[in-house]
C-alpha cells in the first residue's frame, strides 16, 4: 500500500503536534521544519481542521493544536479521512472504477478486506504512539 504525500505530511505534522498539545503550531513553523510547501501544508491543515481533528486561529499567537490528546487520535482514522477518494487499485473506487473482468475477479474481495486490515492494524495506535520529539533550537 502507497500513502499520498497528503497524508504521509498530514500525519507528519499531527506527529509533531502531538510532541506539544498544549501548544500552537504554524503552518510556517511546520513547512520550515520538514522543508515542505507552505501552501501544500495549509491545504492540509485546512482537512485537518474541517475533520475536527485540529483547531486554527490566524493572526499574532494564532497558529493550530488539536482539539483532543494525542492518546485519542486513532492512526487508522486519520490515514482514512486524509486518502478519501484515493484507492489501493481502480476497481475499489466507489464508482467501481473502469475494470474489465469485474464480475469475473476474485482478487477484488481480497485487496478490499487487505485495505480494511490496514487501517485496522493503524488504529491499534494512537497518535501519541508516534509523536516526534521536539526539534533542538
Amino acid at each position: 500500500m502507497r500513502l499520498t504525500s497528503f497524508t504521509d505530511y498530514g500525519l507528519r505534522m499531527l506527529m509533531r503536534m502531538g510532541s506539544a498539545p498544549e501548544r500552537a503550531f504554524s503552518t510556517a513553523e511546520l513547512a520550515a521544519e520538514f522543508q515542505l510547501s507552505r501552501n501544500h501544508l495549509a491545504k492540509i491543515m485546512q482537512a485537518l481542521a474541517k475533520a475536527g481533528l485540529v483547531q486554527t486561529r490566524r493572526g499574532g499567537g494564532g497558529g493550530a493544536r488539536l482539539t483532543r490528546p494525542p492518546e485519542e487520535i486513532r492512526l487508522g482514522d486519520v490515514v482514512r479521512l486524509l486518502e478519501v477518494g484515493q484507492s489501493l487499485v481502480d476497481c475499489l473506487q466507489p464508482d467501481g472504477g473502469t475494470c474489465t473482468i469485474d464480475g469475473a475477479c476474485r482478487l477484488k474481495s481480497r485487496l478490499r478486506v487487505a485495505e480494511l486490515a490496514f487501517i485496522e492494524n493503524l488504529n491499534s495506535a494512537t497518535l501519541a504512539d508516534v509523536v516526534l520529539e521536539p526539534v533542538p533550537a
